[in-house]
Parts: structure tokens; C-alpha cells; sequence
């Protein structure tokens, strides 16, 4: 619990100012101004009161208890101040001051020093190099942001400060009470995961808005993330992420998976919304602070006075995922009744260009009661006619509260008494039809989220001690990149069909062993130096005669003593030959913050071309594994497009199943290819055609 930092009684600062405009006399006198009811202690020693406080010059023989120090001093300085707090008892310090961490070594150092006194002393830290803290139910701004604004029901946090203080300016704008808001500043100690749990807790939040450039513990921000989400809708706007960590990947997953995938990836399954940027931080904010969730159907309608903006809004409704809602013949009766007959009633609902208020009133009262109707967007532009002021209250005089409704009222001047009667009204409004519309898929992926099935994570029978034995002889011995003959020994103790196969040293040895697998066979180059066996010659299919398999194992090995001579050869795989079918990819790859993220796509051109692959957290569950196969643009191919037999969807999910939980078995195992896995239609199934592993050596044992 954070009562200390939320709801002090008793407050003192550290470096208060008699000088408007520092950031110690700002602090102290917007704690006046924001109408703070407990105790102000401000400590100075070259002064006897500031803001018509007495002040002290230390808190050195100070009788009541401290709740909450606030320091405004020198980095240097800070330290000393911190530990006059905790020895007056405080249980939550801020550090407002900048020089830390942010500026080298010798401030990481003092930065270090001041998370050490207050762990020591039983106080949690917030920043240093932050802005402060607000809690408008308390009457609490603890900061330097400027006037306490209105309680309402967003919370943020944030590491800058200057998006604290633009989300401040923005709210203020538009009407938008806040809760609480938060500056995280370096996060010497209290992280976004600390203020995630509290906000979740908190009765006066409704809605979570974030701001990260980066994240202490990626486990860890994951469940307090979807804890939240449990509760409230949490939305963060990602700055930062980088594709450095894609240098040292050996995968097809590996190079896929940069850090913003694996952002990406962490957010999908803990529920939050994920703002691409400033503007839409807010737009999602304001929509799930003032809208109620839609059911999960994501059936929008257009309502519009204009047929151009409708066209607009329609294709971006498409192109979003979300469908254009089917009025039934109820709403369709009540808008003839209503509309004038030149009135388009189907999806956009056109009222004209002339239309009146009451027009608008009556096809939203219309949409509320149809139920093939999730969402509603009103679009409004300025007509010689139009009204936008009272069209807006007509429109807020009908909602009822049951269904989000969203406006665009585009244009400048003309519409602006009526974007300024919509805030007022709590209805959220929109510069363009584009900006609703992906504001309302935001809340139809977290009301689909909150809808989704219990987490049931399967659990399959395997032979682990096979692969512990593979593993740790790999690790002691130091050869971290398992080859397709180990790593297929690995995959079937968890479960996968591999066709049957054996390693031949010589022509004779390979011809023995294509005999006894029955021809055609396949027959690969074995060597843990070459990753890409069909590279340099090293992969033949469909030998189907002992001629043919003696001539194949000689020229695969010339060809590699001409094109790779430094490389070790262990032999040749031969294998049987089994059906044809559509090659897809799974893999995994290891993230640093976040671990094992499992990927699948298609094979051959989808993967390595159009990067048409999907990433989850691992562990996974059935329902999780098939929606990483629908988020594919090529489902339809998988489905069965054009008349083509669709394959075994249920088998390609089990597969995901199963690497999830070898690789959560398994830390030791930092990235893992199969590619391809060979999928065919109805019930047949899969089988593994190639797979490698690569091994991390940090692990010391799996």
C-alpha cells in the first residue's frame, strides 16, 4: 500500500522556496493552493516562513511524525535530506531533483544511494527526476505541474514529466477530471509496477493512462498489467523501442522479434491498449472514461450529414477489423418514420445535409435499441444549415449509456460550439472519422480481452528427462547450437511426429539406411557450423534409389569441401519421405525482458518476404494458440481459399501448445525454429520436415 505517498497527513519540504518560479516554493505553494488539509513543514535554513508557513531549518527534533518528504535540493544534497526523512519517520519520499543516473556514473552512484536509505529506512521512493505527485481526493499536488486539477476518473503515470504536465493541459481543455497522476522519473524504486497494482486498487481510478520508456521487470509488469486490466482499462504509449536486440539472433524468429514485437507481444496478453502515440493516449482515455465498454461483436454504425465523411468512415471501419452493423427491420421502420425519404437508411445513415438536430436524435435513439448495433459513431460537418451546438446536445439529451457513441464533428470554426458542447456533454469528439474509429477499436480489443475464456493452460504428457539429458550434455560441453538431429530427438520426447531417420557416415552406410527406411527418402548434410543446409547444396528430396543416394551423398560432400572447407561434417541424415503438405513456421525466441515469445507463420515467401508471422507470450492456451493463426493475413490460405481443402488448424495450434511448454520447461533454450512444419488437410497429421535450437549460455544447467 502506498497510503503514505496517496494520503499523507503530514507533509514537509525539503529546499522550499521563498523564490516564485523554484521549483521548492512551487511545490509548496500549490500544496497550499490545491487546498491540502493536513500539516506543511517546509525546511530551509536561510529562512524563518515561507508562503506564511514557519519554517525550520532541519527536521532535527521535529515532535510529530513525517508521512511524506518531499525534496526539492542539489543532487548532492539529496541524500542528507532523504536521511533527515526517514529518521523523522517518513514512509514515502519524493525526489524531485534532477542529476541522477540521467547524467553518468557518479549521479547512478548518489541515485543508488538514495534507493539504499530509503529501503533501509522502511520509505519508498518516488523518481528522482520527477515531477511529483497529484491525488485530487485528498486535495494533494505534489508537484511542480501547475493548479490541482478537478477529480475525475483518469489516473496517470508517467516517466516524463512533460507528458504528465501535456495530459494535464489537455484534460483541463476538454472538461476531464483526474484521479490521480503520477511522474515516475528515473524509478530508483517505485516502478510502473508498484503504481499499476495501487491504481488497479484504487476506487476513484477508472481508467489507466501510461507512459514508458522502458520497464524494470517484464514478468513482473506483466501480471500486475493484467491485474489491472482485470479491473480497469490500461492504456500505454510505448517510446523507445529499439531493434538492437535483433543483431544477435540466429532464428527466423529471432530476427523477427524485435523489442517492438516483444512490447507488442507483453501488451496483447495482459490486456493493455497499446497508443501508437500521444494524441491517441488520449483519445483512448477519454473514450473508456466517458463510454461504456461495446459488446465484443464490433458492429459499428455510421451516422452522417454528409456522404463523403460517411465513405470515410466507412473504410476505415473495414480496414480497422471492425464490421459495418445490419440494421434489422425495427430500426429501419423508425427511421423511415423519422428521416425525410431522401434519407439513406442503410450503413452510413445519411440525414442529410440539412439535417437538424432532431434528425441526429432520432437516428441515434433508433441505433441504441437495434441489437445488431455495437457502437455508434455520429459524424458532423458544417453545412449551411447545421446547427452544431444544439445538435450536440440533442445527441447527449438521447444516449442512454448502453453503447459507446462517438463523435467526429469535423471542420474549423463553425463546428467548434458544438466540439465545445460535446466535452461539456462527456461525449468524446474527434478531428477526423479515422481518429474515432481506431479510438473504438482500442475498445472493442479490450472488451473482447475482458470477454476472452479463462486461462486454461494444457499440460502434456513428455519424456522431459530425454531433453534435460540433451541439454545439460550440450551446456557442460558448450556446444549451445543444436542441429536438426538432436533437436528432433528433443521435439519428439514432446510429443511431435518425426519421420524416421538415421545418420549415415559413408555412400554404403547411406545406402544401407535408405533400404531399410524405404525409398524415396530425403537426405541432408549434417555439420553444426552450416545453419542453412540448402545453401550450399546440403538438402536433397524424393532419392528414390540406392544410385541415386550413393551419387547424392558424394556430391554433398564435395560440394561442401568446395563451398564450406573450414566446416565440420558429421555425415549425412537420411530420412523417410512423407507427404506433402503447407509448410508453416513456429519458433521461439527468448526476449530479456519478457521471456520465451512463441511465433507462427508460413513458410517459404510468407515468412521470409512479407514477415507474415504473429508473436505471443508463452504460456499459451488453446483459444491464444488459434488466435496467433488468425491474426495471420494468410488465414485464409490455411482455411482453405478458392476451393482448397483447408489444413488441420487444431494440429498446428497443439504444436504451439507444445513448444510453449518445452520452453517454459526450459530457460536454457533461447531460440527454436521449426521450419517447416508440414501440415495437410482433415485430420492428418503434422510432422517436423527441419528444426534447430540455439541454447543460451547463461544458463548453467536446463
Amino acid at each position: 500500500m502506498l497510503d503514505a505517498l496517496f494520503t499523507p497527513r503530514t507533509i514537509a519540504v525539503i529546499g522550499a522556496s521563498r523564490t516564485p518560479g523554484k521549483v521548492g516554493h512551487d511545490i509548496l505553494a500549490n500544496l497550499q493552493a490545491g487546498g491540502f488539509a493536513g500539516s506543511l513543514i517546509p525546511v530551509n535554513p536561510d529562512a524563518d516562513a515561507i508562503c506564511g508557513l514557519p519554517c525550520r531549518p532541519n527536521l532535527q527534533g521535529l515532535a510529530e511524525r513525517i508521512d511524506l518528504g518531499i525534496v526539492a535540493l542539489p543532487a548532492a544534497a539529496a541524500p542528507e535530506a532523504v536521511r533527515q526523512l526517514v529518521r523523522a519517520g517518513a514512509r514515502a519520499v519524493v525526489v524531485v531533483s534532477a542529476g541522477f543516473k540521467e547524467t553518468g556514473p557518479e549521479g547512478a552512484g548518489q541515485e543508488r544511494e538514495l534507493a539504499r536509505l530509503c529501503r533501509e529506512g522502511g520509505a519508498r521512493l518516488l523518481g528522482p527526476n520527477c515531477l511529483g505527485l497529484i491525488n485530487t481526493s485528498h486535495h494533494l499536488n505534489a508537484s511542480f505541474a501547475g493548479p490541482l486539477p478537478p477529480a475525475g476518473p483518469i489516473s496517470i503515470l508517467s516517466q516524463s514529466g512533460a507528458v504528465c504536465t501535456a495530459l494535464l493541459d489537455l484534460a483541463r481543455g476538454r472538461g476531464l477530471g483526474l484521479a490521480k497522476v503520477v511522474s515516475l522519473g528515473n524509478k530508483a524504486d517505485l516502478s510502473e509496477v508498484d503504481l499499476l497494482l495501487a491504481l488497479a486498487r484504487d476506487p476513484d481510478t477508472r481508467v489507466i493512462l501510461g507512459y514508458l520508456e522502458d520497464i524494470v521487470s517484464g514478468e513482473e509488469f506483466v501480471k500486475a498489467a493484467e491485474e489491472a486490466a482485470t479491473r480497469k482499462p490500461v492504456v500505454i504509449l510505448k517510446a523507445g523501442t529499439t531493434e538492437a536486440g535483433r543483431l544477435a539472433a540466429s532464428s527466423h524468429t529471432g530476427v523477427l522479434a524485435g523489442a517492438e514485437v516483444a512490447y507488442g507481444a507483453a501488451f496483447l496478453r495482459a490486456g493493455v491498449i497499446r497508443a501508437d502515440s500521444f494524441a491517441a493516449l488520449f483519445d483512448y482515455g477519454t473514450a473508456l472514461a466517458l463510454q461504456p465498454l461495446p459488446a465484443p461483436g464490433r458492429r459499428v454504425l455510421i451516422i452522417t450529414n454528409a456522404g463523403g465523411p460517411g465513405i470515410i468512415a466507412a473504410d476505415a471501419v473495414e480496414r480497422a477489423g471492425l464490421f459495418p452493423a445490419r440494421l434489422d427491420g425495427n430500426t429501419t421502420t423508425a427511421l423511415r418514420q423519422r428521416l425525410p425519404p431522401a434519407a439513406s437508411l442503410g450503413n452510413p445513415v445519411d440525414v442529410l445535409g440539412d439535417a437538424d438536430p432532431s434528425r441526429y436524435a432520432a437516428a441515434i435513439a433508433a441505433a441504441q435499441d437495434d441489437p445488431g448495433v455495437d457502437a455508434i459513431l455520429v459524424i458532423l460537418t458544417p453545412q449551411a444549415m447545421t446547427q452544431p451546438a444544439a445538435t450536440a446536445t440533442a445527441i447527449a439529451g438521447v444516449m442512454r449509456g448502453e453503447k459507446p457513441v462517438v463523435a467526429a464533428f469535423m471542420g474549423g470554426d463553425r463546428v467548434m460550439p458544438g466540439r465545445r458542447e460535446l466535452a461539456a456533454s462527456h461525449i468524446p469528439d474527434f478531428d477526423t472519422p479515422e481518429q474515432a474509429v481506431a479510438t473504438l477499436t482500442g475498445l472493442f480489443q479490450y472488451a473482447a480481452w475482458r470477454a476472452r475464456p479463462p486461462r486454461l493452460v494444457t499440460r502434456f504428457r513428455v519424456n522431459r528427462r530425454r531433453v534435460e539429458r540433451i541439454i545439460f550434455r550440450r551446456l557442460r560441453t558448450g556446444r549451445l547450437r543444436i542441429g536438426e538431429v538432436k533437436a528432433k530427438d528433443i521435439l519428439k520426447a514432446y510429443g511431435f511426429r518425426i519421420p524416421n531417420g538415421c545418420l549415415a557416415s559413408s555412400g554404403e552406410e547411406a545406402v544401407e539406411i535408405a533400404e531399410r527406411l524405404g525409398y524415396p527418402v530425403v537426405m541432408k548434410i549434417v555439420s553444426p557450423d552450416i545453419v542453412h543446409k540448402s545453401d550450399f547444396g546440403g538438402v536433397r528430396l524424393n532419392v528414390a534409389t540406392s544410385e541415386a543416394v550413393l551419387d547424392n551423398f558424394d556430391l554433398m560432400m564435395l560440394r561442401i569441401r568446395e563451398r564450406a572447407p573450414e566446416a565440420r561434417v558429421d555425415g549425412v541424415y537420411l530420412e523417410e519421405m512423407l507427404g506433402r503438405g503447407l509448410e508453416v513456421i513456429i519458433g521461439m525466441t527468448r526476449d530479456r525482458q519478457f521471456g520465451p515469445m512463441l511465433m507462427f507463420g508460413l513458410g517459404g515467401i510468407f515468412v521470409e518476404v512479407m514477415k507474415d508471422v504473429t508473436f505471443h507470450l508463452a504460456p499459451i492456451t488453446l483459444d491464444e494458440a488459434m488466435q496467433m493463426l488468425m491474426a495471420t493475413r494468410s488465414y485464409e490460405i490455411l482455411q482453405g481459399a478458392r476451393g482448397q481443402r483447408g489444413v488441420n488448424l487444431a494440429a498446428i495450434a497443439d504444436g504451439l501448445q507444445r513448444i510453449s511448454q518445452l520452453a517454459t520447461d526450459f530457460p536454457a533454450i533461447a531460440e527454436l525454429d521449426i521450419n517447416p512444419f508440414i501440415v495437410s488437410a482433415g485430420g492428418s497429421e503434422p510432422f517436423v520436415a527441419d528444426a534447430r535450437i540455439t541454447l543460451s549460455p547463461a544458463e548453467a544447467r536446463p
